[in-house]
């Protein structure tokens, strides 16, 4: 049932009877795939005949352009249903990327209760862990048994995101403590919760940036973690999936920044070309400039280009080298303040220690460099002079490519600037300029030209 072109025929066919009972065995995450793959009518097409309980999972898993084209084209009934079905955070999410004429839409086709849940969660600063929480979970009281939890759990926990971590609260939603579906059903039915839930309660706040949430759910192996407000009441839970999502965002955001685009939150296949260039165009023209600075620098040392020639040869491999030297040294660097790791106050610690890295990696690529020029070059008179300078240059060029890569994410931290931005092409230039600098400058003083 998931062969796309099975799946049209049955459409066009208009075999809705058959489509709906051979769709419903298939994965809603798959489902959310076909439709994506399909025009976007014969997609309505199918998504209309999926049962009401599944729709709103599929609804979740498609791609906000395709979730903004159902929305324009169901009816409010269609609306409604879908909404209500979906988990909280989902409904969140989704509004959040409409558009405001798309968002007032749905929000005038759900329930009261609904929207204004929708808008206080829309309150909360965008990245922080409040916008991601969804306030579905499950709560209980410290009197309750093991076997009235249970009751609980049956009555409410069907309209909740999670069931497996229940919260247990008192009067004013204070948080007392956290306890398991399994602690549950290993305890006795009578036994109070009070006495088996766990009070070593990790949690975070709704202000909390979101990149510290996925760290807390790394360190402690979380599967979820509850929400506090400013006041210490339990207002909602993050969940694993959600961070999962957080994950790819933010991962995708950094890779797209270090390879010096702006940040776009749509797939390749479905970006135009013209918001493709537009993402691509700035952070070039930036480069494009720069770059004339190498040139610059070229110019002022035209006459010992014209006196020897062949140092031109060398300039693409030690221009080349000491990007790459500062663009491994920024990458880590730049993940191990992700981590928390490292922080602006390793900055003495970060240049002894690349400066330290940088001798030894680049005395072991001047060597092997020095044996190379002096083979190939072996009938210029002044071979000799012209390895010792190339490598030299190198050396230089790889321990100030490894300070300059370790540096910049953190002077980029204390400026509040994304490290990211500072990563490969802009390192890049920086080394460029630097290893023509000392090139030259070693080779006019070595060979007094």
């Amino acid at each position: 049932m998931n062969n796309l072109i099975e799946l049209e025929k049955m459409i066009d066919d208009k075999q809705f009877k058959l489509l709906r009972t051979g769709i419903t065995e298939v994965n809603p995450a798959d489902i959310a795939a076909l439709i994506e793959e399909l025009p976007i009518e014969k997609g309505v097409v199918l998504f209309r005949v999926l049962p009401k309980d599944m729709a709103s999972d599929v609804f979740a898993n498609l791609f906000h352009g395709i979730q903004q084209a159902l929305i324009e084209r169901l009816s409010a009934k269609d609306i409604y249903e879908i909404m209500e079905e979906l988990f909280l955070d989902d409904a969140v999410d989704f509004i959040e990327e409409m558009p405001a004429i798309i968002a007032k839409k749905v929000l005038a086709h759900v329930t009261s209760e609904t929207r204004e849940l929708i808008n206080q969660l829309l309150k909360y600063p965008e990245n922080s862990a409040g916008s991601i929480m969804t306030v579905e979970y499950v709560d209980l009281k410290r009197h309750l048994t093991v076997a009235q939890a249970f009751e609980r759990i049956r009555k409410i926990g069907i309209d909740k995101e999670t069931i497996y971590t229940c919260y247990v609260t008192d009067s004013e939603r204070i948080l007392m403590g956290v306890v398991s579906v399994k602690t549950l059903l290993l305890s006795e039915p009578d036994e109070i919760v009070g006495d088996i839930m766990d009070t070593s309660i990790i949690f975070t706040n709704t202000d909390t940036d979101r990149e510290e949430v996925v760290l807390l759910f790394d360190k402690y192996d979380l599967i979820n973690i509850p929400v506090m407000d400013s006041e210490s009441r339990l207002v909602g839970i993050i969940t694993v999936d959600d961070i999962i999502d957080v994950v790819q965002e933010e991962a995708t955001e950094d890779f797209e920044k270090m390879a010096a685009m702006s940040p776009s939150d749509k797939p390749y296949l479905k970006t135009s070309i013209g918001r493709l260039a537009r993402n691509r165009i700035t952070w070039l023209v930036f480069m494009m400039v720069a770059a004339m600075v190498t040139g610059s620098i070229l110019d002022k040392f035209e006459v010992a280009i014209s006196v020897m020639p062949l140092l031109v040869v060398f300039i693409p491999m030690l221009m080349g080298t000491g990007g790459n030297a500062g663009s491994q040294s920024s990458t880590m660097i730049i993940r191990g303040m992700a981590l928390m790791e490292i922080t602006p106050k390793d900055f003495v610690k970060i240049v002894w220690k690349e400066m330290r890295v940088g001798l030894l990696v680049g005395t072991i690529l001047s060597a092997i460099n020095f044996i190379r020029v002096l083979i190939t070059y072996n009938s210029n008179p002044d071979i000799v002079l012209i390895c010792l300078t190339v490598s030299a240059a190198l050396l230089f060029t790889v321990v100030l490519a490894n300070v300059v890569g370790g540096i910049l994410p953190i002077i980029a931290k204390k400026c509040r600037i994304d490290p990211a931005v500072m990563a490969a092409p802009l390192i890049t230039t920086i080394v460029d300029a630097l290893s023509l600098v000392v090139y030259f400058s070693i080779a006019t003083v070595m060979l007094r030209i």
